[in-house]
């Protein structure tokens, strides 16, 4: 899936941490969560796609390696993005 660049470009405002920040972890979990939020709702529909479904599934792993690494780098930061995003209660 393509973002829309409007799309994509508005996450990054939310989670970035400075003016000229794209690549911080915050950014790309954020950006990882979108996608893995459009792959769920594709799967839905597509139930038998399982082609899609293990990328998926690596997008998955990534994301928790980048949760894994904020949260032994810097607590709050894996909290309040862990809060925003909604994920892992």
């Amino acid at each position: 899936m393509a973002f829309e660049s409007e799309k994509k470009k508005s996450i990054i405002e939310k989670f970035r941490i400075h003016s000229s920040d794209t690549g911080s972890p915050e950014v790309q979990i954020a950006l990882l969560s979108e996608r893995i939020g459009y792959l769920t709702e594709h799967f839905k529909v597509h139930k038998k796609d399982h082609h899609s479904r293990r990328g998926l599934l690596k997008l998955v792993g990534q994301r928790r390696r980048l949760l894994d690494y904020l949260k032994s780098k810097n607590v709050d930061r894996y909290k309040n993005v862990i809060g925003e995003l909604g994920i892992r209660k």
